[in-house]
């Protein structure tokens, strides 16, 4: 575990993603007391810095998940063959009910650790399952053992948001944390109810100066109608972030672009789920900030390499269709590597408003890196196109180093909490122990003692 105040990663190909700025090849990062300090080559750093080898490697800002439902992650991989449907009757028919605080800790707790081992350094938990206060402390609680950086988003989708507004402003009052790595925001869907009685989690939200969350363009479940009742209500502005959008239609993307508000991609979850066509494309047209999430890993991926490949190809296959329908090739790929890696970075950053703290390598900026190195894996060279490389050739095997502000927690490819990992490992056990008593077989067979999630 670190021990030093300063750390410095040497000689290794830094990706900034600051503005203009290129590669920068054989450079050392400098870190002193939670931030960087100096990026350049051959730099001078004090007695007794922890000195990391990235030749080799690739520096990059710490990835940064924008909507990511952190407590379902005890049952990862359970609905990897899921539609929307399945998913929706799955947690908000049958299941909602049966998750416990204790089964929301585990799910959180191992999801956390499975952001820091995997350099997401910042991750919005969307979380949407907090019935009663004892819930919401168990999700917080999670977060908090495990030193990186999060964003509570606090939900619950067994009643309506004007219902638990009240709740959550009495949970930040009660929980507030001034450790700066651990901050909310308010996550809630808007329905087509012409009295917008959702106007409620609005005003909690700016009372308590905190950013929107929402589920928006999600095919069968929220539409144009709702983007056009917030906009009739003046809640349209740059502290919402809309998850999805890709059945939005370009009236909805023009308003939000107008109001700079800011959109999450999860593309996987979009592809196989049924929520609309990742929207990439269409967010470039009209100029909207984007970033990248992985939903659920109930039924996806929690590999922010993996998001950044399944969006860079959706993005090129529906730029081949289109041309192909015109009768036309492309000939010059749209969406580059550096364009998704900023993405899942810088973009991200920019949703949750943190870019003057995180999301680029610029001295100032808290530490929040990732060194993708792994000399073990052949994949791993030459790199002749960095961006490239990280999007196309890595994932999460390959992350050598973490560090969230300043702090090393994970090392020559081993995460540095053990006893964290350990602590999800038995509470995970112990929360399937009783809830997989209740699921549906995948082979739409009852288990006894369970219900039919149809």
């Amino acid at each position: 575990m670190q021990t030093s105040s300063a750390i410095v990663l040497r000689r290794g190909t830094v990706l900034t993603m600051e503005p203009g700025q290129g590669d920068l090849p054989d450079t050392d990062v400098l870190v002193r007391d939670g931030r960087i300090a100096a990026v350049g080559r051959a730099l001078d750093v004090p007695a007794g810095a922890l000195e990391i080898d990235a030749r080799g490697g690739i520096v990059l800002p710490g990835m940064i998940d924008t909507h990511r439902h952190m407590w379902q992650t005890a049952q990862r991989g359970y609905g990897s063959d899921w539609t929307l449907t399945n998913y929706f009757y799955f947690y908000y028919v049958n299941h909602v009910n049966l998750f416990r605080p204790e089964d929301i800790y585990a799910g959180n707790l191992l999801s956390a650790l499975e952001s820091m081992d995997a350099g997401v350094t910042t991750t919005v938990d969307w979380s949407h399952g907090l019935r009663t206060p004892a819930h919401a402390d168990a999700a917080l609680d999670a977060l908090e053992r495990v030193p990186g950086r999060f964003v509570l988003a606090y939900g619950d989708h067994s009643r309506g948001p004007w219902e638990w507004a009240g709740d959550f402003r009495d949970f930040v009052s009660r929980r507030g944390t001034g450790d700066g790595l651990v901050t909310f925001q308010i996550a809630f869907d808007v329905s087509d109810d012409a009295a917008f009685p959702e106007q409620a989690a609005f005003d909690v939200a700016r009372e308590l100066d905190v950013r929107v969350t929402t589920h928006a363009g999600v095919w069968g479940a929220s539409g144009d109608a709702a983007i056009e009742r917030m906009a009739q209500h003046g809640v349209l502005d740059d502290r919402v972030v809309y998850v999805h959008t890709g059945s939005l239609s370009d009236g909805s993307y023009e308003r939000i672009a107008a109001t700079g508000g800011h959109v999450s991609v999860a593309t996987d979850s979009e592809s196989g789920a049924g929520q609309g066509y990742s929207p990439t494309r269409r967010l470039r047209r009209h100029g909207i900030s984007t970033s990248l999430s992985t939903d659920s890993s109930v039924a996806i991926s929690g590999d922010m390499f993996h998001a950044m490949r399944a969006t860079l190809s959706a993005d090129r296959a529906l730029g081949h269709l289109e041309a192909h329908a015109r009768g036309e090739t492309v000939v010059d790929n749209e969406l580059r590597a550096a364009d998704v890696l900023r993405y899942a970075t810088l973009g991200g950053a920019e949703a949750l408003g943190l870019d003057d703290r995180i999301g680029s390598i610029a001295a100032g900026k808290r530490a929040d890196l990732v060194l993708v190195k792994n000399d073990r894996n052949p994949a791993l060279f030459p790199i002749l196109h960095p961006a490239g490389h990280i999007v196309q050739q890595a994932g999460a095997r390959d992350v050598h180093s973490v560090l969230v502000d300043g702090r090393l927690v994970k090392h020559d490819g081993v995460l540095l909490l053990d006893a964290r990992l350990a602590e999800a490992r038995r509470a995970v056990e112990e929360s399937l122990a009783r809830v997989m008593k209740s699921l549906p077989a995948q082979d739409g067979s009852q288990p006894a003692g369970g219900r039919s999630a149809a």
